[in-house]
């Protein structure tokens, strides 16, 4: 990967590590995995044990305290390894669902929940999105109503990343109707707990790997002890997580759409045409490089919005720029390097072929880029 002042000789060490450790053990497997439409949960045990569930969590817990330029290059080495429904199963369980518990849990809740999510032994899923909503979470549907020491769940989550095989699924409910972005809260619902249940797999274009589910919560009864932070105070535990899911999904993108180039410069080398080389050459040389602009663009400003947020510095604005340009690159030059392929590429399981379904997700998720231009917009002062 190209240098930049992020990363010094430790992080290329540990990049190295992952890098053949992905090559190796996940790598060779991607085709098997994609066609099941899932990967061995005993995968994440596989990550556990090279200590890279728990790159920025405390000791104490499990982690390593290395910080986010580590879980940064994980999450770029992941995005190479040929199929984004593997990226996105590690990364989720990563960067959007045990955040929520790390930053608001109490040292119970860490214990009992975040320390064995970062030894592989539980895996966790967030659960916002529903049927019938959107990207405005203020407009959250899901119920719960105090009973007691118990809350009772009525409602469903929709597109849930490891939905199906998760221990557990961090929730975000509605604990008062009248209260808008104010009536929020946060609960963790346990595999087993009656009135949850997954309610169907999702078949999918794009993310084949991962399992993507819609959760069915009828008369669930979660204890008061599994609510995170304060009641009515969810909104602001959720939008707190936000900056680091939108990086990690376009730190993903970017390095994504290097691999749909390295690709396309790999065929158009070698693809010869009645014995011949190519006699377009000359405009697939500036389509690639083209795309190389592209890449190199979001890459950087990619860059700058992890440094600022590393430094705890305000990047709401450069971390929606990253996403929008990090995302629509990996769509378009994707895009293109199937192009190159021609035929070829369109009605054969070509690797170019899976990543060209798979960076379409990119500009929907974590918020879509419609959002993130309103984003800047008001970040804009108007």
């Amino acid at each position: 990967m190209p240098r930049s002042h992020l990363f010094g000789p430790e992080h290329e060490e540990f990049r190295g590590t992952v890098r053949r450790f992905i090559d190796k053990e996940v790598r060779p497997h991607v085709d098997e995995w994609e066609e099941a439409q899932q990967f061995p949960r005993e995968l994440f045990k596989r990550f556990a044990a090279l200590d890279l569930l728990g790159l920025k969590y405390p000791e104490q817990y499990g982690g390593t305290n290395a910080g986010l330029i580590y879980e940064a290059v994980l999450f770029e080495e992941l995005a190479r390894c040929g199929s984004g429904g593997v990226a996105a199963g590690i990364g989720a369980h990563i960067a959007i669902a045990t955040p929520p518990i790390n930053e608001n849990g109490n040292d119970a809740q860490r214990q009992r929940w975040l320390a064995p999510a970062i030894k592989g032994e539980k895996i966790v899923a967030l659960g916002v999105t529903e049927p019938s909503g959107g990207s405005d979470i203020a407009h959250v549907q899901t119920i719960a109503r105090r009973d007691g020491d118990s809350y009772i769940v009525n409602g469903a989550k929709m597109f849930i990343t490891n939905g199906v095989t998760a221990d557990l699924v961090v929730i975000l409910v509605r604990t008062r109707p009248e209260g808008g972005h104010r009536g929020l809260s946060v609960l963790v619902v346990e595999r087993g707990t009656p009135g949850y249940s997954v309610g169907r797999k999702l078949d999918k274009l794009g993310w084949r790997a991962s399992d993507t589910a819609e959760l069915v919560f009828q008369d669930c009864q979660v204890p008061v002890e599994n609510r995170l932070g304060e009641e009515n105070n969810g909104f602001y535990l959720a939008v707190g997580n936000f900056q680091w899911e939108r990086l990690w999904i376009a730190i993903g993108a970017v390095a994504s759409a290097q691999r749909s180039l390295e690709l396309a410069v790999e065929y158009a080398a070698n693809r010869t045409q009645f014995g011949k080389t190519l006699t377009s050459m000359q405009v697939i040389r500036h389509e690639i490089a083209d795309m190389a602009l592209q890449i190199e663009q979001a890459r950087q400003l990619t860059y700058y919005a992890l440094w600022l947020h590393s430094q705890k510095l305000p990047c709401t604005k450069e971390v929606s720029m990253a996403k929008i340009a990090a995302t629509e690159a990996d769509v378009k030059v994707a895009d293109r390097a199937l192009q190159i392929h021609g035929g070829y590429g369109y009605m054969m399981e070509y690797p170019i072929q899976r990543a060209w379904r798979d960076a379409r997700l990119g500009p929907i998720g974590a918020g879509t880029n419609e959002i993130m231009r309103e984003i800047i917009a008001k970040e804009l002062d108007l």
